[in-house]
Formats: structure tokens, C-alpha cells, sequence
């Protein structure tokens, strides 16, 4: 998949989909084949049940990266590109059958049924808030609806998986056939906005690992327990969650769930989140001796689709499962850091052929484990940042990097401020920046990375996710000192435009 530019910053990406490993059979219909026939059916859907077609893709995207899984269901029970969950508290694809007479079995496998499925579910949701056609052309004023489309177990789970929608609306993608261009949307969060941002500095802190947040899985779904005192820890399991993020994260606090694991790693920034205490055994082996014996590491993604494992997500989950081995003396091998499929009397195949092992425990040993060269440019480094009068300079937040940040109003006028770097060689770079996040600061904040092949604009949402370093991207950068990002002030968004910090690293 090829990303254009980004808008949100990455929250917490994605959707009820679930974990562990797939479940039943293929349907009988027949899914799409020709790649032609994918953007089709989301317009088809999109006109049908007046529902911003770009907002329809971004979700599938967020489910499931657009692809139907033949089929077959994840492990709460959701189904195709839309990811229709039927389990025993969520009824989506029933619903999608009432509303569009279509059979269940049609709506399971066959694409475009599918897709017409999820429009007339997420149109359903917008009809219960009361959206009026004019308001339904403002992709904005979908924002609750699709988070009720997530069906998500809290508030803040819910804004996880919204926000991780609208990022991929600012994002722009390319995808088996089917484009969203990048553009500027400020999502209306409503009653949302007040919901815990899982993705901020000041979100609750893992008890066990610091860079990750805590949301504790539902207490039937794993054994209390007093490790190393009961049972000593001496393996780590890798697993693939079937599922987004946010999906993984909701269904570990349901009750019908029976599964759960320690910890949940994002696909597309790497962030973390910590459900079940490291002391505590976690249901997530489908082997009682080696759940007393382990830690579970969930990750975001499908088994038989590469796309979701990402260098984010490996160098985040290396970085865990070291400080787990060093905390307990675990080796740091692969007779020790194991996949689900290596627990005895498995029936699952995660992490799979596409997960690479070679590159995740050279990260966890540190053999590879840090970019081959990095540069952090903050606001006040010398010479390397600029900025017009009309930039004030605030120490405010204590989120910022360093000792201050700067900030100014939007308007119709670039005036951007630039942060200058070395780069040493022409080649491929990860972009990450640093803001403090503020509900008065700027909801579409326009970075500009000035890449080889021209002027490049990600747009990222400053009210949430600060305090940290947020990955926008990977880009060509040609050699040479210059100005290589900046963050300009011509947006539509509200709110003060900020600039901190930026890192760029050689990948």
C-alpha cells in the first residue's frame, strides 16, 4: 500500500476486528476478483446509502486493509472487507441483512455485498444521531456514527477507533485498486472529545512497561495470579490479533471473549497497550503450562497480509519483549521468544510466513535495533530552526519537547516554520514529530516534508496524541543540509498551529 499524506495522527488504528486466529470456514459466495471491480463497489454502496465514499473506504481500510478473508470470520466474529461482527453482543451483520435483504451468507464472502452491508449499517447509525442530508456531506459529522460503527466497550476505546478512521482520511491511500486522495477533514467528536486519549503522554501508564498505556482486559478473561511467586516467566509468545488494534483492545474487555493477552502492539506507529499485569496469566496460548509460563504479545494484523507488519511495529514490540527478558532473565532466542504456532497442541499458524523473524530478533538483541542514523531537531536547536515574528514561543504544556514550542494562529498564508537537517545520503526516511497536544490546538496542522520528488503534506490532528513521538510517514529524502520539514499555518483547522520537535531516521 502506498501512503500519500497523513492528517490525525496515529491514535490507536482500527476497528472490532479481533485476535488470536481465525475461526470457521469459508462461505460459499464468491468473493471479488478483478481489482476493477473493488472501487466499484464502494461507489455503488457509497451513492446507495449516502454515505461519504472516502469515509467508507478509510473504515474498511482500518478493519481490514480491504481484504474479505475469503470468508472467514475473525475471532469476534467478523466478517469481509466491513468486517460485519455477528457474536453473541454484537448483531452488525444481522442488522446489514435486514437492511439490505440481502442473505447472510452473500453478505460473509461476497465483496460487494459486503461493502453495501457496511454503508447501510454506518448509514443506519448516522440516521439514529439524527444526520440530516446536509449534514451528511460533511465526512466531519460522521465521526460518532462511525464510532458506534466499532462497537467499541468504552468512550475512550471508541475515539481510539475513530480517530484511526479519520487519520486514514488525511492520510490518502492506494489499495488494491482503490484510492482516497489526502485531504483536510476536522472530525466533530461530540460528546467523544472528553473520552480519554489512550494515545497521549498523560494516558494511564502501563504498570509493568512504561511506554505503554493501561486498559485493563475484562477479569473472566485471564487467571489472577502472584508471578514469579506461583510460577516462574521464562517464554515470550508473538501473536497476530486477527483484527485492529482498537477491535483487539474492546474484545479483550468483553466477557464472551474467553481470550486475552498482555499486551497489544499497533501496526502503523507502534504503540502499546498493556491489558492484563505481567504477574497476572493471560488466556492467550491455548496451553494451560505455557500461558503459567509466558508473557502474550498481541500484534495488529491478518497472518496472510504483510502489509499490516511494519518497522514501527517491530522495533515497539522488539523493545518490549527486551525489557521483558531482561526483567526476567529470560534468554533472548528463539527456543525462548516463540510464535503461537510453536506452543504445543496448537491449532493456530500465528504470527505466520509473512512475520519476520530474521529482523524482529535482531531488533530484540539489538543487533539492527536502532536506525543506522538519526537527528532530533527541536524548536530551540541552533541554527537549525526557523520561523517568522508571527510564531510566539510558549512553555505551557508539559508535554512539549525541551524547554519551550512554538505556536501561531492559521491562516490563508503559508508562513511556515522549518526545521533544517543533514542528510547524509539520498535514501528512504522515517519522519516523527513531537507537539503538545491541547483541545485548542490545531485540528488539521499541516507538516510539510520536503521530499526528493517535491513538497510532500501530512496533515496531523494537535488536540490529541502529544507529548510523544507520532511517526507521519516514510519519504525519499535527497543528500544535503536543508529545510527538510516544516509546519505551515495555512489550514482550514482551528486552533493554535504548533511546532516542537522533529526526528527523521534512516530506514
Amino acid at each position: 500500500m502506498r501512503f500519500a499524506r497523513t492528517r490525525l495522527v496515529a491514535l490507536v488504528t482500527s476497528a472490532l476486528t479481533a485476535l488470536l486466529l481465525i475461526v470457521g470456514q469459508p462461505a460459499t459466495a464468491q468473493p471479488l476478483q478483478r481489482a476493477a471491480d473493488l472501487p466499484a463497489a464502494f461507489d455503488r454502496a457509497a451513492a446507495q446509502h449516502d454515505v461519504p465514499r472516502d469515509l467508507l473506504v478509510a473504515l474498511a481500510y482500518a478493519e481490514t486493509h480491504l481484504d474479505g478473508h475469503g470468508g472467514e470470520p475473525s475471532a469476534s466474529g467478523g466478517y469481509g472487507v466491513m468486517h460485519l461482527v455477528s457474536n453473541p453482543t454484537t448483531k452488525a451483520l444481522e442488522k446489514a441483512a435486514e437492511l439490505t435483504k440481502l442473505p447472510v451468507d452473500k453478505l460473509k464472502a461476497d465483496d460487494a455485498a459486503n461493502i453495501l452491508g457496511g454503508a447501510a449499517v454506518l448509514r443506519a447509525h448516522a440516521d439514529e444521531l439524527g444526520l440530516d442530508e446536509a449534514a451528511r456531506k460533511d465526512a466531519g459529522r460522521w465521526y460518532q456514527a462511525v464510532a458506534r460503527y466499532g462497537n467499541a466497550s468504552s468512550p475512550e476505546l471508541a475515539r481510539l477507533y475513530a480517530d484511526a478512521v479519520y487519520e486514514l482520511l488525511g492520510l490518502g491511500l492506494d489499495a488494491r485498486g482503490v484510492t482516497v486522495k489526502p485531504q483536510e477533514v476536522t472530525a466533530d467528536r461530540g460528546d467523544l472529545a472528553g473520552a480519554r486519549d489512550l494515545t497521549a503522554q498523560a494516558a494511564v501508564a502501563s504498570p509493568d512497561y512504561p511506554d505503554a498505556a493501561w486498559v485493563a482486559a475484562n477479569s473472566g478473561n485471564y487467571t489472577a495470579s502472584n508471578r514469579e511467586s506461583s510460577y516462574a516467566i521464562d517464554r515470550v509468545i508473538i501473536h497476530v490479533t486477527q483484527g485492529s488494534y482498537a477491535g483487539t483492545i474492546s474484545w479483550f474487555q468483553n466477557p464472551s471473549a474467553n481470550v486475552s493477552a498482555h499486551y497489544v502492539v499497533k501496526s502503523s506507529n507502534g504503540a502499546i497497550t498493556q491489558m492484563v499485569r505481567d504477574k497476572d496469566i493471560a488466556w492467550h496460548a491455548g496451553n494451560w503450562t505455557y500461558n503459567t509460563r509466558s508473557i502474550g504479545i498481541e500484534h495488529e494484523g491478518w497472518v496472510s497480509d504483510a502489509s499490516w507488519f511494519t518497522d514501527a511495529m517491530y522495533r515497539a514490540s522488539a523493545a518490549l519483549t527486551r525489557a521483558i527478558c531482561n526483567k526476567y532473565g529470560i534468554p533472548k532466542d528463539r527456543s525462548h521468544i516463540i510464535g503461537h504456532n510453536q506452543v504445543p497442541g496448537a491449532t493456530h499458524t500465528d504470527p505466520g510466513p509473512h512475520w519476520n523473524w530474521t529482523t524482529y530478533m535482531n531488533y530484540v538483541t539489538g543487533s539492527t535495533g536502532t536506525p543506522s542514523w538519526t537527528t532530533t531537531v527541536d524548536n530551540a536547536t541552533s541554527g537549525q530552526f526557523t520561523a517568522s515574528a508571527n510564531w510566539g514561543t510558549s512553555a505551557y504544556s508539559t508535554d512539549r519537547h525541551g524547554a519551550d514550542y512554538r505556536f501561531a494562529n492559521p491562516v490563508e498564508a503559508s508562513d511556515p516554520a522549518w526545521f533544517s537537517a543533514t542528510i547524509p545520503s539520498t535514501g528512504t526516511y522515517r519522519v516523527d514529530v513531537w507537539y503538545p497536544a491541547d483541545p485548542g490546538y490545531n485540528s488539521s496542522a499541516p507538516y510539510i516534508v520536503a521530499t526528493s520528488g517535491g513538497n510532500q503534506t501530512v496533515y496531523v490532528d494537535q488536540r490529541s496524541g502529544g507529548g510523544a513521538w507520532r511517526t507521519i510517514g516514510t519519504f525519499s529524502l535527497s543528500a544535503g543540509t536543508k529545510n527538510v520539514v516544516g509546519v505551515s499555518r495555512w489550514t482550514s483547522g482551528t486552533g493554535y498551529v504548533i511546532a516542537d520537535a522533529v526526528r527523521i531516521s534512516r530506514v
